[in-house]
């Protein structure tokens, strides 16, 4: 067995780092030293539940000290961290903690109701730390050993767990040190993005504890508390997806802030306009880097790199990585012309938890099939042009349409429904929902839209319902939703 546990880059920084500040949030802080300390104490309550190297363990917490103690515990006890949103709701929960197979689950106080309905061992955290009789020891792991499941979805409706492993992730955290932030311990980075995410985990938390740099964090990003996050810490790496860099630059207190110290930005989760781009650089005077990366990917897949970017593109792949644009029958398409994007290198999952045939129709011959649509140009920069699958991302964040369907199908007077997403100048997209009522059913917008609510996170739901009297549907009967924009 080869390899190297994820969480020893935490033990040598603190042993190198031991006073440094590793974790801010407002007034709180976390020293290296202390941060290990309370890893180990969370080890030993991991341990006391009976957890095992290979078991699973849900994290339910908003961006708080209390994430990064319990990830890196989880990981020195060898097991499986399962990160979750704290927004999601009961139905939400159960389903992820069953499909895992979790043998815990740890989650904030404001959140709890939703989680203990579960049938897991569920332990409550407010502010204090985690406290039990320490662990010292970091459990040896291979490179294959999976560290954290991320789920995502697809066609099928229900979300499927994307087995990452330690080498994916240290490779992955690498090359986001190298070659995109160029990160070291003299740097601060904001910490909006949400760690259960796997972009604000691996290029926040993981590259922040690789190199003993500061992540300084926020619960919820809002405009005006970012800014004087910003001038506060210093903050000198910021990421973030589109809707933070609109806020920003359109932000009329932006010019009041000394943001000097910030040297590097990056963006992804989506899109991002080019007139974003300009305005935000202007205003702040540093320059964004797009990149491009799944949940399957680690996430980095390609990238602006410093020094090489063209706005508008997500750069090229990244050191060890290919990407190939394929027509439906798998063949290179040229550059220039539409088709899939397809991505082979040491950033692809291990596969799907516990769907063998997931995995095996995502990844065909090592190339992990992103179900987006690109395209290359003749200088090798690759372009996101759509989507081939449904997803809608809204503010960031990935609604699947077919989960919110089902929840829709789930009211007694819904016959058809589609969910959609449409144009929002400030989210990218919003959730929309079309549906045709049962005959001789009545249900208002209203009541349709609350139903939904009430299931499922608050980013998910339609905020938009269209009652119609039939869906367009293809010759097989297919809705076509493409007619519903």
């Amino acid at each position: 067995m080869t390899g190297v546990n994820l969480a020893a880059n935490l033990a040598r920084t603190a042993a190198q780092y031991p006073d440094r500040v590793a974790i801010r949030l407002d007034d709180t802080m976390l020293t290296y030293a202390e941060l290990d300390d309370a890893t180990k104490r969370a080890a030993g309550l991991l341990a006391e539940h009976g957890v095992q190297p290979g078991d699973r363990v849900g994290i339910m917490l908003p961006n708080v000290p209390q994430f990064a103690v319990l990830y890196y515990a989880t990981l020195r006890a060898g097991a499986v961290v399962v990160p979750m949103n704290p927004l999601f709701k009961e139905r939400e929960v159960a389903y992820y903690l069953s499909d895992s197979g979790a043998k815990v689950i740890f989650v904030w106080e404001d959140f709890q109701h939703e989680a203990k309905a579960a049938d897991t061992a569920c332990v409550v955290l407010d502010g204090s730390l985690p406290d039990a009789a320490p662990i010292d020891h970091v459990v040896d792991r291979a490179d294959e050993d999976t560290a954290v499941i991320f789920y995502t979805s697809g066609t099928t409706g229900r979300p499927k767990g994307a087995e990452l492993t330690h080498a994916n992730l240290m490779r992955n955290v690498e090359i986001a040190v190298r070659d995109l932030t160029q990160a070291t311990a003299e740097d601060v980075v904001f910490g909006a993005l949400p760690l259960f995410h796997v972009f604000g985990q691996t290029v926040g938390l993981n590259v922040v504890v690789a190199v003993g740099g500061c992540l300084s964090l926020m619960s919820r990003f809002d405009a005006a508390k970012a800014l004087e996050v910003l001038q506060r810490d210093k903050v000198t790496v910021f990421e973030g997806v589109p809707t933070m860099y609109v806020a920003l630059a359109n932000h009329p207190d932006r010019a009041n802030h000394d943001l000097s110290s910030l040297r590097v930005c990056l963006a992804g989760g989506a899109p991002l306009p080019t007139e974003v781009i300009t305005a935000f650089e202007q205003a702040f005077g540093c320059v964004i880097m797009e990149g491009y990366g799944l949940s399957e990917t680690s996430p980095i897949a390609s990238f602006n790199v410093p020094g090489k970017r063209r706005p508008g593109s997500i750069g090229t792949p990244v050191n060890g990585v290919r990407f190939r644009i394929v027509d439906d029958h798998g063949e290179d398409v040229p550059p220039g012309e539409i088709g899939e994007i397809a991505i082979k290198g040491h950033n692809v999952m291990k596969g799907y938890w516990a769907k063998p045939a997931e995995t095996a129709k995502a990844i065909r011959d090592g190339w992990f099939h992103s179900g987006d649509l690109g395209r290359q140009d003749e200088d090798g920069f690759y372009y996101i042009v759509d989507r081939k699958k449904d997803m809608i991302i809204r503010g960031g964040y990935n609604v699947y349409p077919r989960e919110i369907e089902e929840v829709l199908y789930e009211h007694p007077a819904v016959g058809e429904a589609a969910v959609i997403g449409v144009p929002h100048t400030e989210l990218g997209e919003e959730v929309a929902a079309v549906v045709a009522l049962k005959p001789a059913a009545n249900a208002t917008a209203d009541e349709l839209r609350d139903f939904v609510k009430g299931k499922v996170a608050a980013y998910k739901y339609p905020r938009t319902v269209r009652i119609v009297d039939e869906l367009p549907k293809t010759a097989t009967g297919k809705i076509l939703k493409r007619e519903l924009d």
